[in-house]
């Protein structure tokens, strides 16, 4: 776990340093494109003479900023249906699982370029909102959110299911406990711990799902940079200017080991068995 908090605070670390040290991500020179490496570029520039290291780090603001804000929506999701599911039991446990299951069961990756690929402007989203990053982020983790809320029902359910014939829970319950309040303050807390793990272990497949839906033209749009539309952009001169899609690259590679070195540390600290073994 110790590696994966490593990786991510020097992540953060460059985040938060590198609009204070490098030139705009969009300030473009065309008479400096694919330069090599120098003290006013440290990695280089773009196709367009953009500086390639601020690039790479707006990209990962806004990488992570789409993965978080997806992990946290979609946990939400997934602790509800979880909680309701393990708790009430019987139709209200057959119905929402078979939803479950039907999402499980979707295509992921044909069924997200579908949902990305709807057109705003259709919607009643006026043009100035569809270009600021807050909507891309906001959109994307929408989308993506749809249909990765499963795990966690799965699991709140499976350990709301083990927690609920409690004794706490039946003192509860013999109080004239709401069974609203029984989910939020007796069982929700003790089921804390897996939630944890899998929002955790979640962000690493959320950034790949974003660079994957970005790599192909339908997630975060230029001129906003992210790390897959970055490898995009980097297709045409892969051969020519190799780094181009070398360092974004690297980035997601690095970031989703982090968070799925700092999932596993998690889930051992987390799980005495585990831990134990």
């Amino acid at each position: 776990m110790r590696a994966g908090v490593l990786i991510l605070l020097l992540l953060a670390l460059a985040a938060l340093l590198g609009p204070l040290l490098l030139p705009e991500p969009d300030a473009m020179d065309l008479a400096a494109r694919f330069a090599p490496p120098s003290p006013d570029h440290p990695l280089g520039t773009d196709e367009l003479g953009r500086d390639l290291a601020a690039r790479l780090l707006q990209g990962g603001r806004i990488s992570l900023a789409v993965a978080l804000a997806t992990a946290l929506l979609a946990t939400i999701i997934g602790t509800a249906i979880g909680l309701v599911a393990g708790y009430h039991g019987g139709l209200a446990d057959a119905a929402l699982m078979r939803l479950t299951d039907g999402v499980m069961a979707l295509p992921l990756l044909p069924l997200l370029i579908v949902l990305a690929a709807a057109d705003p402007a259709k919607l009643g989203v006026p043009a100035d909102i569809q270009g600021s990053e807050s909507f891309a982020v906001a959109r994307l983790a929408a989308i993506i959110a749809c249909v990765g809320w499963t795990t966690v029902a799965r699991l709140v359910r499976a350990a709301t299911l083990s927690v609920r014939g409690r004794d706490f829970v039946r003192a509860a319950v013999a109080m004239g406990a709401s069974p609203s309040r029984i989910m939020l303050r007796h069982i929700l807390p003790n089921v804390a711990s897996p939630i944890v793990v899998a929002a955790t272990l979640s962000v690493g497949h959320i950034i790949l799902i974003e660079s994957a839906l970005s790599f192909l033209g339908l997630g975060i749009r230029p001129p906003l940079a992210s790390w897959g539309n970055m490898l995009t952009g980097a297709m045409d001169a892969v051969w020519s200017a190799p780094q181009l899609a070398v360092w974004p690259g690297a980035a997601i590679f690095l970031t989703v080991l982090g968070f799925n070195l700092l999932g596993d540390g998690l889930q051992r600290s987390l799980n005495p068995r585990s831990a134990s073994t």
